[in-house]
């Protein structure tokens, strides 16, 4: 990946290949594995059945990302779709964010192809099984109405995080490494919440989604909504 600026890269393989070679590999010091996925693995590999549930299906994305993350600066762990048991990944690694972004627009051209488990808008990853958290997400239009829910509270909250303005780019550079958000939905949720303001070059707003650029800067506006004011955003 890093012979290239622009390199991108399509994998296809088995889930349960790469799990039979942690599981072999687990106690190896060349391929370190926390107890709780030395667990996972064992169990997923150990009942077949786990597969056909979305929640495993979730540990597995975790378990795959987590191993494959460093192969580039983006990477999609997003599995077939096969209801009927989630076996193969379609992992696609790229150097470039817009690379990335330009990869989830066409899997939502190409809806129910491939599948991800976990959460609908930034952090894709960070979520709690325990607490019933994390939903299927299969690139079409009911999955993309419950991302934008959650990209209306993500966006806001990443931003406040990163001292209430940035720079578009940035924006960009950083969401787009763990989000399979389609990026009309990302600008439209941008324009439709209240506490936001995207400002151009220029010092002028922008009025429409559709006309956003990566030379704008995103920014929360300085009388915030009483939504966010109760909100926990630390």
């Amino acid at each position: 990946m890093s012979s290239w600026r622009s390199a991108e890269v399509l994998l296809t393989f088995m889930i349960e290949s790469m799990l039979a070679f942690l599981s072999q590999q687990k106690d190896s010091p060349s391929v370190p594995l926390e107890p709780e996925v030395k667990q996972k693995v064992d169990l997923l590999l150990n009942d077949r059945g786990l597969l056909i549930k979305k929640q495993w299906l979730g540990e597995a994305e975790k378990i795959a990302f987590a191993h494959l993350k460093g192969c580039a600066p983006y990477v999609s762990p997003f599995s077939i779709n096969n209801p009927t048991g989630w076996r193969y990944w379609l992992m696609h690694f790229a150097n470039a964010y817009r690379a990335r972004q330009v990869y989830n627009n066409v899997l939502h051209q190409n809806s129910m192809s491939q599948a991800h488990f976990g959460r609908l808008g930034l952090s894709m990853l960070s979520y709690n099984p325990a607490e019933n958290e994390g939903q299927l997400y299969l690139f079409e239009k009911d999955s993309r109405n419950l991302a934008k829910k959650s990209l209306y509270d993500d966006i806001p909250r990443f931003i406040a995080e990163s001292g209430d303005t940035m720079a578009m780019k940035d924006f960009y550079a950083t969401a787009y490494s763990e989000t399979p958000a389609h990026s009309d939905d990302i600008h439209e949720m941008i324009m439709k919440n209240p506490d936001m303001e995207v400002i151009t070059e220029k010092g002028g707003k922008r009025r429409e989604a559709t006309a956003i650029k990566e030379s704008d800067t995103l920014k929360l506006k300085s009388q915030k909504s009483l939504f966010f004011m109760f909100d926990d955003f630390s």
